[in-house]
C-alpha cells in the first residue's frame, strides 16, 4: 500500500511540472509561431501593395490613360485568391476604383472601417495579433466600428501622381481560423508530449524503484535475522540474570555462610572512596575497571571505589557465574548488564547499569565464551 501511494505521488508530481512547465512553453511557442505568420501575411501585404502602387505609377509617367492602368490593375487583382488578404485600390474620396469582387467597384468606402495607425506608423505583428484578439481600437486614418466585418486595411501605400491609393486588406476571419487551427495543434502536441513524459518517467521510477526494493528487502531480511539473535541473546540474558537473583534470594535465606565457599570467593570487596575505606557486597558491584594502574569499582547505584588490588586478583576471588572478564581491562557483572548490541563484523557491545564512560566491547574470539556464560 505505501508503494502504490509513493508511485501516486510520484505520477502527480511529474504530472504538475510537465503540464505546468508544458502550458507556459506552448504558449510562448504559440504566441511565437503567431507573430512569426502574421509578420509574414504583413510583410507580404505591404510588398504587394508598394508592387501595385509602383507598377501604377511607371504606367501614368509612361503616358497610359487612367483607365487603361485602372483596367490592368483591375484585371490583375479581380478573382485572385483572398483566402487570409488581398489588394484593393481607391481614391482620396474614399470610392473603390479596383477589388477583387467587381460588385464593390464604386461604393464609398465608409472611413470608420479599420484599426489601422497613420499611414507613415507601420503595423507590427504583435499590434496585428492585438487587433485579432482584444478588438481594440489602435487610432489611425479611420476609427473601428463595425467588429463582425471580414476584412481589415492593415497597410495603405499611395500611387505617385494620382489622387489613388493602394489597400491591403487582411481577411480577419479567415486568418482567426488559421490561428486557431495552429492553437489546436500545438495543444493536441503538448498533450500527447506530456502524457508520454509522465508514463515514461512513471515507468522509469518503477523500474529503478523496483532495483532499489529488492535491494532493500535483502537487506531488511539480514537485518531481521540479526535482530532474532540479539532477540535470542538478550533473552538468556534475563533468564540468566534470573537464574542469578533467585540464587542470591535462597542464599539470602540461609543463615549460615559456608566457611570453605567463603575461602574460594569473596563476599564482600574493600574499597576506597576518597579517605575513607569501605566494604561493599560484592552483589552490588556492576563492573570493575582499570585505568592508568588505578582499579575502580562501580556499583549498582552508580557510586565509584578505588581499590588497591589488581584487576587479575579481584576477578580471581570473584564467582565467575556471576562475573566475566570482558577484556584487559573491565570486569562485568551479569546484574550490571543492560543490554546487548552486535558490533562490528562477530563483536558484541555491552551497554551497562550504570552507564559507563568508555565503550565495553566482546571481542569476537570471545563472544561464544561469553554466550556460554550467559547461557549457563
Amino acid at each position: 500500500m505505501k508503494k502504490d501511494n509513493l508511485y501516486l505521488f510520484t505520477l502527480l508530481a511529474i504530472s504538475t511540472i510537465v503540464f505546468i512547465i508544458g502550458y507556459f512553453s506552448m504558449v510562448y511557442t504559440v504566441e511565437a509561431s503567431i507573430n512569426q505568420f502574421l509578420g509574414v501575411q504583413i510583410e507580404s501585404s505591404k510588398r504587394e501593395a508598394r508592387e501595385f502602387a509602383k507598377l501604377a505609377s511607371f504606367q501614368l509617367e509612361g503616358g497610359i490613360t487612367r483607365e487603361t492602368v485602372v483596367n490592368n490593375i483591375q484585371k490583375s487583382i479581380e478573382g485572385t485568391d483572398i483566402e487570409t488578404g488581398f489588394i484593393c485600390m481607391f481614391d482620396w474620396s474614399g470610392v473603390e476604383i479596383c477589388h477583387p469582387n467587381p460588385q464593390k467597384i464604386g461604393k464609398q468606402t465608409n472611413p470608420n472601417e479599420s484599426y489601422v495607425r497613420q499611414i507613415d506608423n507601420e503595423m507590427s505583428s504583435e499590434d496585428f495579433y492585438n487587433i485579432l484578439t482584444q478588438k481594440k481600437q489602435m487610432g489611425g486614418i479611420r476609427d473601428f466600428s463595425d467588429e463582425n466585418r471580414d476584412s481589415e486595411i492593415i497597410y495603405l501605400y499611395p500611387v505617385e501622381n494620382s489622387d489613388w491609393i493602394i489597400a491591403a486588406h487582411a481577411n480577419i476571419g479567415k486568418i482567426e481560423k488559421k490561428i486557431g487551427q495552429l492553437k489546436s495543434k500545438f495543444l493536441l502536441v503538448y498533450m500527447l508530449a506530456g502524457v508520454s513524459i509522465v508514463l515514461l518517467s512513471l515507468l522509469m521510477v518503477r523500474f529503478f524503484g523496483s532495483y532499489y526494493e529488492k535491494t532493500l528487502e535483502i537487506k531488511n531480511e539480514r537485518l531481521a535475522e540479526e535482530v532474532v539473535t540479539l532477540s535470542k541473546l538478550n533473552t538468556n540474558l534475563n533468564d540468566y540474570r534470573n537464574k542469578i537473583n533467585k540464587k542470591i534470594e535462597e542464599e539470602n535465606n540461609v543463615e549460615r555462610v559456608e566457611e570453605e565457599d567463603s575461602l574460594k570467593t569473596k563476599n564482600r570487596v574493600l574499597t576506597y572512596s576518597k579517605n575513607k575505606l569501605t566494604s561493599i557486597k560484592v552483589e552490588e558491584i556492576s563492573s570493575i575497571k582499570t585505568e592508568n594502574s588505578i582499579t575502580s569499582i562501580t556499583c549498582l547505584d552508580g557510586q565509584k571505589h578505588t581499590s588497591s588490588s589488581s584487576l587479575d586478583e579481584l576477578y580471581g576471588s570473584l564467582d565467575h557465574q556471576l562475573f566475566f572478564r570482558a577484556n584487559r581491562q573491565n570486569i562485568i557483572s551479569v546484574k550490571g548488564i543492560d543490554e546487548i548490541f552486535k558490533y562490528g563484523n562477530n563483536q558484541l557491545k555491552i551497554k551497562l547499569v550504570p552507564p559507563s564512560s568508555g565503550a565495553i566491547l566482546i571481542s569476537k574470539n570471545r563472544v561464544s565464551e561469553f554466550k556460554k556464560w550467559l547461557d549457563r
